[in-house]
């Protein structure tokens, strides 16, 4: 049996989205082991197109003085991007991102509702911003995610009055919500994460957004190593990613080497090399916030 009829039997096995964290790890344990077994790094068999990646980092919802000290931290460190989550309070979270440009004050947003705003709140935070002289570089997920007009309604207004990109994370679960966007032209950018979509799936939604011209990003939830570094051999390999976003640095595993906000992957970059070191790691398997 070939790993693609495998890989159709687990994918009937473990259907749907509320399987999706299960089905992406067995997707990765199997494909790594054959890469692993005919000596090719991962990033090599998702297409080699290039062996290294750059990310932005991530600031959670803290308090401004918090946020202000992450940002120096990770200026210091290189990182001219900053995922910003915002979507709990739109006053507090211009607040925040005072704080952090006044000690970053060069960085780019991107700013990760995580379905929190209304479609007029998140038209809101653009406003504010523009007031202080802010694009964002990305303002994703800005509403709930069955919310398809409240996401085209921000779409329009931060594309055409703005020049800011809208992302659908939690909106694209599957392939079908891929088509959907591309019919409905609600978002210009899909957030690609394989705890999402699995492997299978995640693939799947890449193929109609390039096919649509859809811009891609890769980012993960509360993975492991062993997974993330799964999303970043998958994310170089194919090279059709504008953006990589991580959580913590401490998500990647040995097989990379780090240096400031680029990660680079080694000819002998298998996440087999990692499993004795991440066994103490659980594999959380739940649905997307």
């Amino acid at each position: 049996m070939t790993l693609g009829l495998v890989l159709e039997e687990i994918g009937r096995a473990l259907p749907g989205h509320g399987f999706a964290s299960v089905r992406a790890g067995v997707e990765m344990a199997l494909i790594d082991a054959i890469a692993n077994s005919i000596r090719l790094p991962l990033w090599r068999l998702f297409g080699g197109a290039s062996n290294s990646i750059t990310t932005d980092i991530t600031i959670p919802i803290v308090s401004p003085n918090e946020a202000a000290k992450l940002a120096s931290e990770y200026r210091e460190r290189g990182f001219s991007t900053l995922k910003l989550k915002v979507g709990k309070d739109l006053n507090s979270d211009i607040e925040v991102m005072k704080a952090i440009r006044s000690v970053h004050p060069d960085c780019e947003f991107i700013l990760d509702a995580n379905e929190g705003y209304s479609a007029n709140e998140a038209v809101e935070v653009l406003e504010k911003l523009a007031e202080m002289g802010v694009t964002p570089k990305l303002f994703e997920q800005p509403v709930h995610r069955d919310n398809w007009d409240g996401l085209r309604q921000v779409s329009d207004v931060a594309k055409e009055k703005y020049g800011v990109s809208v992302a659908a994370d939690e909106s694209c679960r599957s392939v079908d919500d891929a088509h959907r966007i591309v019919k409905g032209k609600v978002a210009h950018v899909i957030n690609i994460k394989l705890a999402k979509s699995g492997v299978l799936g995640a693939l799947e939604i890449i193929n109609v957004a390039r096919n649509a011209g859809i811009r891609l990003m890769i980012g993960g939830m509360v993975e492991t190593r062993l997974a993330m570094g799964f999303a970043g051999h998958l994310a170089a390999g194919l090279g059709c990613f504008d953006l990589w976003s991580c959580l913590q640095v401490h998500q990647f595993q040995r097989s990379w080497r780090f240096s400031s906000l680029v990660k680079h992957l080694t000819d002998q970059s298998h996440l087999s090399e990692s499993v004795l070191e991440s066994l103490h790691e659980r594999w959380l398997c739940r649905s997307i916030k």
